[in-house]
């Protein structure tokens, strides 16, 4: 390991703000982690910055703060790491836990992606257009995580819960990531 590469510690990675979410299980016994699963979260819907992702990752969102809280009171959601718009990256959830992102869903013939799959947030919007920050720390998260799991796959929210989710949406550029990565195209869902 290089002297500025970051290092994991019981799948925290040493490059991302820790904030941990109660929001997670174990993952099934003898589960193999290779699904990457992206996605898009603004709160409230279009509004960047602030503090009500977090608040919402750890069960701290008051459902008065704003109108559009009300419909996530007592929801327990979680992702594994969110990406703010300038970068910035934070991680709620080990990579060896189950972090309860993708809800109902099924890939390429298994159901429950949350027991085999990394969940990324992007701060964005649903269809919206992405910061060129977010792309240069995604694709360096996930070469990261690719050294530590065996990831084979990389969908988005939309691809593993059709008709349910549509999230990143048509504004994330799935050739710019690919392009970053040089990945064979055949990993990618977009």
């Amino acid at each position: 390991m290089g002297s500025t590469e970051a290092a994991w510690h019981q799948g925290w990675w040493s490059a991302a703000r820790r904030c941990e979410s109660p929001n997670h299980g174990p993952r099934p016994e003898g589960v193999v982690v290779d699904l990457i699963v992206l996605h898009s979260i603004s709160l409230p819907p279009g509004e960047f910055g602030g503090e009500a992702i977090e608040q919402l990752f750890t069960n701290r969102l008051d459902p008065l703060a704003h109108p559009y809280y009300a419909g996530l009171r007592g929801l327990q959601v979680s992702a594994h790491f969110v990406i703010r718009r300038d970068g910035a990256l934070v991680q709620y959830v080990s990579t060896e836990r189950r972090a309860w992102h993708a809800g109902v869903s099924q890939w390429r013939g298994r159901d429950n992606c949350n027991d085999f799959s990394i969940g990324i947030e992007l701060e964005g919007l649903e269809g919206g257009r992405f910061e060129a920050a977010q792309y240069r720390a995604l694709a360096r998260l996930m070469r990261a995580l690719k050294r530590r799991h065996p990831i084979s796959q990389v969908a988005g929210h939309e691809h593993v819960a059709p008709g349910r989710k549509r999230d990143p949406g048509a504004g994330f550029e799935w050739p710019l990531l690919r392009r970053l990565l040089r990945w064979p195209r055949a990993m990618f869902a977009g």
